[in-house]
């Protein structure tokens, strides 16, 4: 009986020592607190909408993985948190966001989810993660969903998601283009649409802005050249810019890339060339499709935008505002 006592109890104990080392592994908890800043952004993930690794993804990139030879990347997604009110939003509520929130709790000691999550579109990537604020999972009660009015409209009246709203789970508010949210004294949004494939809903990037610092935060947009905004002008205007970085260059994928267009990396810093190393070193690329060799750990060509100036957003990185 001692024996067998004695195995059940060294069984639970391996059992409880591998969760754990396998959410430490894909969710990558920080030490918080210590960051000195009271206002913050931080880097919840840095994938494009399906992630990395890949479903069924049988390539070199996905493979890296599985052969232990690459880390876990999770959707692109930005927390942003307020350590004076213990307040925290989400940008863009993604398949992650089980492993994202739980992150976000340990910067903020709020008891809820988050204190409201700003959606860019309609793409699986930046508000599927609603799902599990509903009746199947959460049940939460009332939490801000920040929308443009197309997207407000395609979750009122779409299932699953209008079932969200009539049961309490989220409260729609509605944003207006380049009108300022503010969320407290020191803390301000502001969203403003930009061009993308907008098949359920308009596509917007959002300026952060806190007492000392501001941000973009612009995951997905079509090309620089069809935005009616400069795209170096808005970056000299801000302290940190989060760009769309989803393919490195053309001929990534094996299709027509012309149907899913968003900047190459190359061609931002090419865009990017001529300007100072200043303006240059607020740029940090994100949203990252697992093709894109830039997505790695580490790698050649990773090396060498660096060496130019530009930056990588990196899970778990904070940027004081």
């Amino acid at each position: 009986m001692n024996t067998l006592k004695g195995i059940l109890i060294c069984s639970f104990v391996l059992i409880l020592n591998c969760q754990s080392k396998a959410e430490n592994e894909i969710i990558k908890i920080p030490d918080n607190n210590k960051s000195g800043y009271e206002h913050y952004i931080t880097i919840l993930g840095i994938a494009q909408d399906a992630g990395y690794p890949q479903i069924h993804c049988k390539k070199s990139c996905c493979i890296a993985y599985y052969e232990g030879n690459e880390s876990k990347k999770l959707v692109s997604c930005l927390g942003l948190v307020d350590t004076v009110k213990s307040q925290k939003w989400l940008f863009d509520a993604t398949p992650d966001i089980v492993e994202q929130s739980k992150i976000l709790s340990r910067y903020s000691n709020s008891e809820t989810v988050a204190d409201g999550i700003f959606l860019t579109h309609a793409h699986i990537g930046h508000y599927t993660g609603l799902m599990f604020l509903g009746r199947e999972a959460l049940g939460s009660n009332n939490i801000p969903v920040y929308a443009m009015p197309r997207m407000k409209q395609f979750l009122e009246t779409n299932g699953p998601w209008n079932q969200l709203v009539d049961l309490n789970n989220i409260k729609l508010k509605q944003l207006k283009h380049d009108s300022v949210v503010h969320l407290n004294k020191s803390l301000e949004v502001k969203p403003f649409l930009v061009p993308h494939r907008d098949e359920y809903s308009e596509t917007v990037g959002y300026k952060i802005i806190g007492a000392k610092k501001s941000a973009l935060f612009i995951p997905d947009i079509d090309k620089w050249e069809t935005w009616d905004k400069s795209i170096i002008e808005e970056v000299k205007k801000v302290d940190y810019a989060f760009l769309d970085a989803s393919f490195f260059k053309d001929g990534e994928l094996d299709r027509d890339m012309s149907k899913i267009p968003h900047p190459f990396t190359t061609q931002t810093t090419t865009l990017f060339e001529n300007e100072s190393m200043e303006t240059k070193n607020k740029i940090y690329f994100i949203h990252f499709n697992h093709t894109n060799p830039t997505i790695r750990d580490s790698h050649p060509l990773k090396d060498s935008i660096l060496g130019l100036g530009f930056n990588f957003a990196r899970e778990g990185a904070i940027f004081g505002l």
